[in-house]
């Protein structure tokens, strides 16, 4: 039975440090050729432009070939398929799907009637586990260690996929968490009970000048108006956080600021020439992070 990427939770401790080392060396050497022959669907249901082209990278990378497309409106889906369909016809032409899709649950859908490795690009509010995975290739290598960091989430805690996944990878390293957001974003009841459950330590607050000074990971978060039903909720809460350079004044000197990006006005530009911002860094790492988690999945790493 294929082994997929569905969720981060498909990763033990030991494999996500397994994904890490093996980046590490593709950062070194990203020429491969190992996977010609393999043929990889890229199936973007949604619209993307790291996730997908970083991907699409990663695969040409690793000397295989890409098919897909970059959204849902040239696809039988318009005409009433079931995502079910999709995904059992395109498994008989690849050697694995990558798929992103805005309903939460769908990747599970798809690695449930594939007969061939998923990997869950981001499936609405629910989880991106790509993303945490190279997030924590950026906080490694920041910060030389994953254990025993302080860190401080800040904006949509509640439809953040991004979030979600990361809260749940870093609570195997004993962090502690601070969860910056409006009462309208809080994070989930459920990750909130397994931080209980598990004994991390954590706190919730509403301003990020509560918290700045002590984290050593500032991750900032868009709210993102395609989760909101109610567009007056969306309103109220779009603008809530800035991050200006005067709010860096007293922070660690080793604090690094990530953003899963797109930023739209919640980290000034001022910001990016600084030491402190690493979120375009951080995207960097991305492709080589999906090389080693698609070359790990077909069994060859």
């Amino acid at each position: 039975m294929s082994k997929n990427l569905v969720s981060i939770r498909d990763f033990s401790k030991e494999e996500i440090l397994h994904i890490l080392d093996l980046a590490a060396e593709f950062e070194k050497d990203r020429e491969q050729d190992f996977l010609k022959g393999k043929v990889i669907a890229c199936l973007f249901f949604e619209p993307s432009t790291r996730t997908r082209l970083s991907f699409e990278a990663a695969v040409n990378r690793l000397g295989a070939r890409v098919i897909g497309f970059p959204d849902n409106r040239n696809t039988s889906q318009t005409k009433g398929e079931t995502l079910e369909d999709t995904i059992k016809i395109i498994s008989n032409y690849v050697d694995m799907i990558v798929m992103r899709h805005p309903v939460a649950g769908a990747a599970d859908i798809a690695a449930s009637v594939a007969s061939v490795p998923v990997i869950n690009a981001g499936d609405g509010a629910n989880q991106h586990p790509t993303q945490t995975l190279l997030d924590l290739y950026a906080i490694k290598k920041t910060q030389g260690r994953l254990e025993n960091l302080n860190v401080n989430l800040v904006g949509d805690m509640k439809y953040g996929r991004a979030v979600h996944s990361l809260v749940e990878a870093l609570s195997a390293f004993n962090p502690v968490f601070t969860f910056t957001s409006p009462e309208e974003l809080t994070l989930p009841k459920k990750y909130l009970e397994m931080l209980d459950e598990s004994g991390i330590r954590y706190s919730q607050v509403q301003r990020i000048e509560d918290a700045i000074d002590d984290c050593d990971i500032l991750y900032m978060t868009r709210v993102q108006q395609e989760r909101f039903s109610d567009r007056d909720e969306y309103e109220k809460v779009k603008d809530t956080y800035r991050l200006t350079a005067s709010m860096l004044a007293s922070v660690k000197p080793n604090m690094r600021i990530m953003h899963p990006l797109p930023r739209v006005n919640e980290i000034a530009t001022e910001i990016d020439d600084t030491e402190y911002a690493y979120y375009f860094q951080q995207a960097g790492g991305g492709m080589y992070v999906r090389m080693a988690i698609i070359s790990y999945l077909l069994g060859y790493r």
